[in-house]
């Protein structure tokens, strides 16, 4: 059974910088100004070369065909919609596409421009609201033509949302929608018509949807139509119109705006309505023949799903991003996948031998390696083959030069801590991740270990071959060989997180911390190992040598490309530790993972442990040489401190629902 639910992952968009750093900031400038500058900002960086690639890589997003589904016959990867009163100018959907949405609604769509930019928007940060007072502003027919002849940047289904001009009768307003219809039938997936004008009875409004229905029959081409009520629309009004609504109509879209007296409102208090529309709906029409799209109110996981038990398919996104984040659309995801495999019998873990057990085994052995690494770093320092190349004994070396030793000693210690550091999180990631085949565990192994096997290539740069990381490398390498292949993708059977509540705001400080880190660490590697097999040394090193690299080469010409093989060597393995914990930061954080919790913790102490440690013991302790190794720890303890509660505590579901009770 488990084979129907093969898939890749989904991962979310990062919550952690928009919640910690963005959000603040944007929240202190006028609205408006705040929407438009962050609009363009993603839009200009999707259409920069790599920028999608940084957009996909920031969230790791990849389709799982559990989500895909058919809405009138529109094809859509992910159950969930753009708003269109979010974006109104697409400015952005070039990005805002990879963020996990199925389709983008545009509009609404009226025949003559109506457009007025300095209209104030204002927000409601306490109650998650925000107030349009141009919610109906519309670029006009022409204009929007012209915009969509345009390459759009992305593939995802355009539902468009056309309405009449309000005061329009209705021949007036069936007039102006059959020629909105007719001309952009191009360009749409599907229609929301949005044309029920107040001046209108029940009577004349319905007898205007079965006349409009009637005259697309006659058009070229028909999309699938959707009707678009609004959130706020009477309850009794909607019984009376979807019992006179004649067959044709593809589904109804609840749109997600509240008219008040300072404008039209949107927010989370919206929900409830939503919620009360969806059940109107599905009491008047229980063959479930209608599709329902629901957009009011969603501003966590959660509330897509009560949206999807009361009876509605579908849901679209407004408000939520703006004070949830990027990351909502992939969370809803990640939840509603989980419904529908909670009655689904997880599949039994593969055989060790099949893939996962070699990277374990591989980890294992870069454990004991890294141990031994450090036994012999922290006594005798070099090993036959390094006083073979040098032609020196290290009593006459230590006699040349009494910091020289040490200095190596600091050097082979640092590196046998993350050696062990890496043998940690691999096996870790093998053992909880590979196993269980989830994609983004073997994205992050691959990488990080074609990173490390390729830092090999790095010792050789100043002419010194080490015979014993050679046959290292060459023990195991075919390990990650066998580790890669075979390997089945499969979607989480971990409950995700469901709502905003503190424990998940506390964990985007938690990732934003293990972040940085990693691109710290990351950046680390690159210069360390850009230092080492080019000017070898850093002004600080040389001072706790007491030397110049002309005295040092004076002592033994191959002392240079020794200590350069040592520190290229280290960079390099920085730099793929630094990838490992990156990418479980980026894309595995998730609520109740006890496991990722620990490997942090266990697959750094080992680094700081050494790296510290071994400063002290030979008192190269230089405060402007430890400044990084300082910052990179505080990042370690408050993310770790940040993340506890969250990866260490499962979540109950917070319906306190039976097995039953989901519809999706």
């Amino acid at each position: 059974m488990y084979k129907d639910y093969e898939c890749l992952g989904v991962k979310h968009m990062p919550d952690w910088s928009y919640k910690t750093i963005f959000r603040p900031m944007l929240f202190q400038l006028p609205s408006r100004l705040a929407r438009d500058f962050t609009l363009r900002a993603m839009g200009t960086l999707s259409r920069v070369p790599g920028g999608s690639f940084i957009i996909r890589t920031m969230g790791h997003m990849e389709a799982s065909p559990i989500l895909a589904s058919q809405l009138a016959g529109i094809p859509l990867k992910y159950p969930v919609g753009l708003s269109g009163g979010l974006d109104p100018d697409g400015t952005a959907h070039q990005a805002l596409a990879q963020f996990g949405f199925g389709f983008i609604e545009i509009g609404p769509v009226t025949i003559e421009a109506n457009i007025n930019k300095e209209c104030p928007i204002q927000r409601d940060p306490v109650n998650e609201s925000i107030i349009y007072t141009d919610a109906g502003s519309s670029e006009g027919l022409n204009e929007l033509m012209k915009r969509l002849e345009r390459n759009q940047g992305h593939t995802l289904p355009l539902m468009l949302r056309v309405k009449s001009t309000t005061g329009r009768t209705p021949v007036e307003a069936r007039s102006e929608l059959l020629t909105m219809l007719e001309s952009l039938s191009y360009y749409a997936a599907g229609f929301y018509i949005e044309s029920l004008d107040e001046s209108w009875s029940i009577e004349a409004a319905i007898a205007h949807l079965q006349d409009l229905q009637q005259a697309v029959r006659a058009l070229p081409t028909v999309k699938p139509m959707f009707l678009y009520i609004p959130v706020d629309y009477p309850r009794e009004s909607l019984k009376l119109l979807l019992a006179g609504l004649s067959p044709g109509w593809s589904g109804v879209v609840i749109g997600d705006m509240q008219r008040t007296s300072e404008g039209d409102l949107t927010g989370i208090v919206l929900k409830p309505l939503s919620i009360d529309k969806v059940r109107c709906i599905r009491e008047q029409n229980m063959s479930a023949s209608l599709s329902i799209i629901a957009s009011g109110g969603i501003h966590q996981p959660l509330d897509a799903l009560e949206l999807m038990d009361a009876g509605a398919d579908y849901v679209q996104l407004h408000s939520g991003l703006v004070y949830s984040g990027p990351g909502l659309p992939k969370r809803i995801n990640e939840a509603i996948i989980y419904e529908k495999l909670r009655t689904v019998e997880q599949p039994p873990a593969p055989s060790f031998w099949l893939n996962w057990g070699w990277m374990c085994l591989l980890g294992i052995g870069m454990i004991i390696g890294g141990a031994l690494a450090w036994m012999i770093a922290a006594t005798s320092v070099v090993l036959p083959y390094d006083i073979s190349f040098l032609g020196m004994l290290p009593s006459v070396l230590d006699e040349a030069n009494p910091f020289v030793l040490q200095f190596m000693s600091h050097d082979r210690v640092t590196l046998a801590g993350t050696m062990i550091s890496i043998g940690v999180i691999y096996y870790q990631l093998a053992r909880y991740g590979l196993r269980k085949g989830l994609h983004w565990t073997r994205t992050a192994l691959f990488t990080s270990a074609a990173v490390g096997f390729s830092s090999f290539f790095l010792y050789l740069g100043h002419g010194y071959f080490d015979p014993l990381h050679a046959l290292a490398a060459l023990i195991l390498f075919p390990m990650f060989i066998m580790s890669m292949r075979r390997h089945r993708e499969l979607p989480s059977w971990e409950r995700p997180n469901l709502i905003n509540d503190r424990t998940w705001r506390l964990a985007q400080w938690g990732q934003l911390m293990m972040v940085t880190l990693g691109f710290a660490l990351a950046a680390g590697g690159i210069v360390i190992s850009t230092v080492g097999i080019t000017a070898v040394f850093v002004p600080q090193d040389l001072e706790y040598l007491c030397a110049t690299p002309t005295m040092l080469n004076e002592i033994n010409e191959k002392l240079l490309p020794l200590i350069a093989h040592d520190r290229a060597g280290f960079g390099g393995a920085l730099f793929s530790d630094a990838i490992g914990i990156l990418t479980i930061a980026l894309w595995g954080i998730n609520q109740g993972q006890r496991w990722l919790w620990w490997t942090f913790l266990l697959g750094g102490l080992p680094g700081f442990v050494a790296g510290l440690s071994v400063h002290l013991t030979i008192g190269y302790t230089d405060f402007v040489h430890l400044l990084p190794a300082y910052f990179a720890l505080m990042l370690y303890v408050f993310g770790l401190v940040f993340l506890y509660p969250y990866l260490m505590q499962g979540q109950k579901d917070p319906r306190a629902a039976t097995p039953e009770h989901a519809k999706v």
